[in-house]
């Protein structure tokens, strides 16, 4: 699942994002993995994992065949969009 979000957003703004957006309309997830950001690897985060029993995994640092996938699903998330906007449809 993928959620759209500023730079400049926060941690908390993160959490927040994720409890309003997915775990109030589907549940708690199992796990997260993330590249590593300091927005996901902050206390708040092992504390909220914690306290729900969910795991938060990050993929492996310097291991280029993870990174590379990852890029790839960027490029092609944000050619997904703009496709996306240039047919001037909107995000519900």
């Amino acid at each position: 699942m993928f959620l759209p979000c500023h730079k400049d957003a926060t941690t908390m703004d993160i959490a927040i994002m994720i409890w309003n957006r997915v775990i109030s309309h589907t549940g708690l997830f199992q796990n997260i993995i993330s590249d590593r950001d300091p927005k996901f690897t902050s206390a708040i985060w092992t504390n909220l994992h914690n306290f729900f029993g969910t795991r938060l995994s990050f993929s492996t640092a310097y291991h280029h065949q993870n990174d590379g996938l990852a890029e790839r699903m960027i490029q092609t998330l944000e050619e997904m969009i703009r496709i996306f906007c240039a047919y001037g449809l909107e995000f519900k």
